[in-house]
């Protein structure tokens, strides 16, 4: 289900990944599609970063750490 600008407004900021307002967790399914998204277009950090925040939220939702040169 898409999002309007609306209802992104009213999504409180503590339910986004990354700041600016970037890949809402609020539901389990926009965790999910937040997960794939950094996957494909984000930085390791902030793959870490949307990880991690998926991974303390929804503690039954698998996350997946890619393998990463450190």
């Amino acid at each position: 289900m898409a999002i309007t600008a609306k209802g992104r407004a009213r999504i409180a900021p503590e339910n986004f990944a990354l700041p600016g307002k970037r890949y809402p967790v609020n539901t389990p399914a926009r965790a999910r599609n937040a997960l794939a998204r950094i996957a494909q277009h984000g930085t390791p950090a902030e793959q870490r970063k949307v990880q991690n925040k998926v991974a303390r939220r929804y503690p039954g939702i698998e996350v997946t750490k890619n393998d990463r040169k450190k």
